[in-house]
């Protein structure tokens, strides 16, 4: 599955951005999504996750409240809804994809990659 990745930018600290990732080549309902972040100089973490029909989430404890995951399977496509923007938000978000059963929270479970989208909040 080819993954495509988009709706980052720039936006003040209180702000909201939805992200956006659009699947391709293969059933989507086959495959748990995730999106995970990077911001310089750090390791890349995982921010949420939602099961193949959207039945479950998940969440990293610093965006809940804030970040809502979403998907929509007749688009094929996997939203990240992010409100109330701080600072420490700033980073590469990449949304990835997994068949596997396992772990939603680990990015080892996760096998396809989109090409990240970059969020900058400014302070």
């Amino acid at each position: 599955v080819q993954l495509q990745a988009s709706g980052g930018g720039l936006v003040q600290a209180g702000g909201s951005l939805k992200l956006s990732c659009a699947a391709s080549g293969r059933t989507f309902s086959d495959y748990a999504m995730g999106w995970f972040r990077q911001a310089p100089g750090k390791e890349r973490e995982f921010v949420a996750g939602i099961s193949r029909y959207g039945a479950s989430t998940y969440y990293q404890d610093s965006v809940k409240g804030r970040f809502a995951i979403s998907r929509d399977n007749a688009k094929n496509t996997v939203y990240l809804q992010m409100n109330s923007l701080k600072p420490e938000d700033t980073a590469v978000y990449y949304c990835a994809a997994r068949t596997s059963y396992g772990d939603p929270y680990s990015s080892s479970e996760y096998d396809y990659w989109g090409q990240g989208t970059l969020v900058t909040v400014s302070s």
